[in-house]
């Protein structure tokens, strides 16, 4: 795959990730494709399973680890990981008679996979379903009323899928340079 390392700088004015120039962190990131970014920050295999239990309130390292059966240095190289490209932060806490650890926060750019999360789920359930069926129910917290992922056009209204067309931009590349 042809790539370069880029560093993510903090959030820009709009809250969306900014990258610039080189970083000595341990992912690289494709200039050229939203999807491999993404995935080069979000791809690892615990890591929707991390911020599965963040959205459900676990924000303590003992709290991810017991939930999920995780090894703690999977834990940590993936917390770090989420930290580091601003999916969450990390601030400290101390337990009278403990030593400091570390709280886990998503972030607006952790919160907004809420959606990304539902999709993988309501695929998981169409696809891959449970004989008992779904084991969580996505609803609004006001009416209590079923809701699904879908695309939603500028009007607010819900497009089909199958109606959806992927259109390449003027950023595109033309040709991906050696």
């Amino acid at each position: 795959m042809l790539s370069w390392p880029l560093q993510r700088s903090p959030l820009d004015r709009k809250g969306q990730l900014s990258y610039h120039g080189v970083m000595a962190s341990s992912k690289v990131l494709d200039p050229y494709c939203s999807v491999a970014r993404s995935l080069g920050v979000l791809g690892e295999r615990w890591t929707f399973l991390i911020m599965r239990e963040a959205m459900d309130g676990v924000t303590r390292f003992a709290q991810f680890r017991d939930a999920l059966g995780i090894a703690p240095d999977v834990l940590t190289d993936r917390l770090t990981t989420l930290v580091e490209y601003g999916v969450m932060s990390r601030a400290p806490y101390q337990e009278p008679g403990s030593r400091t650890r570390y709280a886990y926060t998503l972030t607006p750019a952790g919160q907004a996979l809420h959606v990304a999360l539902g999709s993988l789920q309501q695929w998981g359930d169409a696809y891959l379903p449970r004989p008992d069926g779904p084991t969580v129910e996505r609803r609004t917290r006001k009416n209590n009323r079923p809701v699904h992922v879908g695309f939603i056009d500028d009007r607010g209204r819900e497009v089909a899928a199958n109606d959806v067309a992927t259109i390449r931009t003027s950023a595109y590349p033309a040709a991906i340079p050696d």
